[in-house]
């Protein structure tokens, strides 16, 4: 299956393909573990800051947990976020981006969601990744990638 055929659920609680909510507009995809959490609340408010910034290039924001819809919806309430959130319960498209895999806390090793960003272009295709980031400053550095990768393509 095309990663635009993958189903999550969008703010409405509506299951929708990831090809219907990308394609057409250039798109930061990023994959963070949990609503809620210091770096995820970190890195949603910077993104939520710099969105006036990626608009501007045309381009839509967009996060992915496996949080549920309330999950979400209560997140983005509580910290006035502007970035679209999509629930992926079963991380179907977590798992299909490669965001998923070993991970380490406190000496023990278990699975789960690997931070990742991706952009993909009006196709829906994916034109830069980076995965495992560190989540403070990250939107800062995915802003200046945007940038070049708009200048690239005019």
């Amino acid at each position: 299956m095309s990663l635009l055929e993958v189903t999550v659920f969008d703010e409405d609680g509506r299951e929708v393909k990831l090809g219907d909510v990308v394609r057409g507009r250039w798109t930061v995809l990023y994959v963070y573990p949990k609503d809620n959490t210091p770096g995820c609340t970190t890195e949603a408010k910077e993104f939520t800051e710099l969105l006036p910034e990626f608009e501007k290039l045309g381009f839509q924001v967009v996060g992915v947990s496996r949080d549920s819809v309330k999950s979400h919806l209560r997140f983005k309430e509580k910290h006035g976020l502007g970035v679209k959130l999509l629930s992926d319960p079963e991380a179907k498209l977590i798992k299909a981006l490669g965001a998923w895999g070993k991970k380490k806390r406190y000496g023990k090793e278990y699975e789960g969601v690997i931070r990742s960003t991706f952009i993909l272009n009006p196709e829906g295709e994916i034109v830069w990744s980076k995965t495992n980031v560190r989540a403070k400053g990250h939107a800062g550095k995915v802003l200046e990638v945007a940038r070049s990768l708009v200048q690239a393509s005019s």
